[in-house]
């Protein structure tokens, strides 16, 4: 029964999909993979994820001692520089193209920086001064946000377009 909460921590959650974003990663660098399949998986992740943090769980941390509030807010402006870059990679229509590698690059670039930032700064914060049952809350509270932005068919270059105002 203990470990139920744990699987529910909210920085385990968010860690889990940064994983999986550099696998995803991976997957559209290789010419081997169904590099359109892992985009349209990454699309939708990457939309999911940062909406979930963005309404569920950085406005809760701001209320806790010693999570920078600068660093939460940082992390939004980060999500949006993902997010544009994201759209112009979903605009690219051949997944072999010089266009596509360059977007490409540009995508990983914006987003490893900011999960590499989220991780040492806001997580790290979480992890040391968020009880554990609020973690859990937190947890739960993203993955339905996240779940329901899925469902939702939120990584559509339509929806991106939406986000990013363009």
């Amino acid at each position: 029964m203990a470990d139920e909460g744990k699987d529910q921590d909210v920085v385990a959650v968010i860690l889990k999909d940064h994983r999986r974003m550099e696998e995803l990663f991976r997957r559209m660098r290789s010419v081997e993979a169904d590099r359109a399949a892992a985009r349209e998986k990454f699309a939708a992740l990457l939309i999911a994820h940062g909406e979930a943090e963005e309404s569920k769980v950085y406005g809760a941390l701001k209320r806790f001692r010693d999570i920078d509030d600068d660093e939460v807010e940082h992390g939004e402006e980060e999500h949006a520089e993902g997010n544009e870059a994201l759209l112009k990679l979903l605009e690219v229509d051949d997944v072999g193209s010089e266009e596509w590698d360059e977007r490409l690059e540009d995508l990983v670039k914006a987003v490893t920086h900011h999960l590499d930032e989220e991780e040492r700064t806001i997580l790290n914060g979480a992890r040391e001064n968020v009880p554990e049952e609020r973690r859990a809350e937190l947890g739960a509270a993203f993955l339905e946000e996240r779940e329901r932005q899925l469902a939702s068919d939120c990584g559509s270059i339509e929806n991106v377009r939406k986000i990013v105002g363009a």
